[in-house]
């Protein structure tokens, strides 16, 4: 089933959030807000073939932004009683596996991704300092490889931010896996 991304949060303050991360810590958004120029909340998990696929670029956008002021947050909401690799020490392995260098935080209760309307993995979020939200979707245009990207949205995007520039596009649809939503 194809589902449509939700784009009502541009222009929208980030709900705020307090979510454990593997390495024992608790992460507050508003903290790293107040401290950083932008922050790139990614929905990901373990399991997701495209986030694999998306692993090294996330990696790369990482290393290249974070001197100037940028963090990536990764979190992982999906129902780990649905899918047992997403718990939080399969969480942690994997971070180790894939030596991630951003942080990865566990959503239990999935607040935090109904509140962002987070509908897929990898979906990314691009956050300026005052907390809004200015751009949803897609990591660039092409899962499959790198080297044929022609569009890499969330790169440029956080580059027009980090240097007051208009982010353009604001929305993109995302490719990926379904969130794994808790049964009622």
């Amino acid at each position: 089933m194809v589902t449509e991304t939700p784009r009502g949060m541009i222009g929208q303050y980030a709900p705020d959030f307090e979510l454990p991360g593997i390495d024992g810590e608790v992460y507050h958004l508003t903290r790293y807000r107040e401290q950083l120029n932008g922050v790139g909340v990614v929905f990901m998990c373990n399991h997701c073939p495209f986030v694999g696929l998306y692993l090294e670029r996330l990696k790369q956008i990482q290393t290249e932004f974070s001197s100037q002021g940028f963090t990536l947050m990764g979190i992982n909401a999906n129902d780990a009683a649905q899918v047992p690799e997403d718990s939080f020490e399969r969480m942690k392995w994997f971070s180790a596996q894939q030596q991630l260098n951003f942080p990865y935080l566990r959503d239990p209760s999935q607040d935090v991704a109904l509140a962002f309307g987070a509908t897929k993995t990898p979906e990314v979020f691009l956050l300026d300092a005052a907390g809004k939200i200015r751009y949803q979707g897609a990591i660039d245009n092409y899962a499959e490889s790198a080297d044929k990207v022609t569009e890499a949205y969330f790169r440029e995007n956080i580059k027009r931010l980090l240097t007051g520039e208009a982010i353009a596009p604001e929305f993109t649809e995302v490719i990926g896996c379904s969130l794994k939503w808790r049964e009622a």
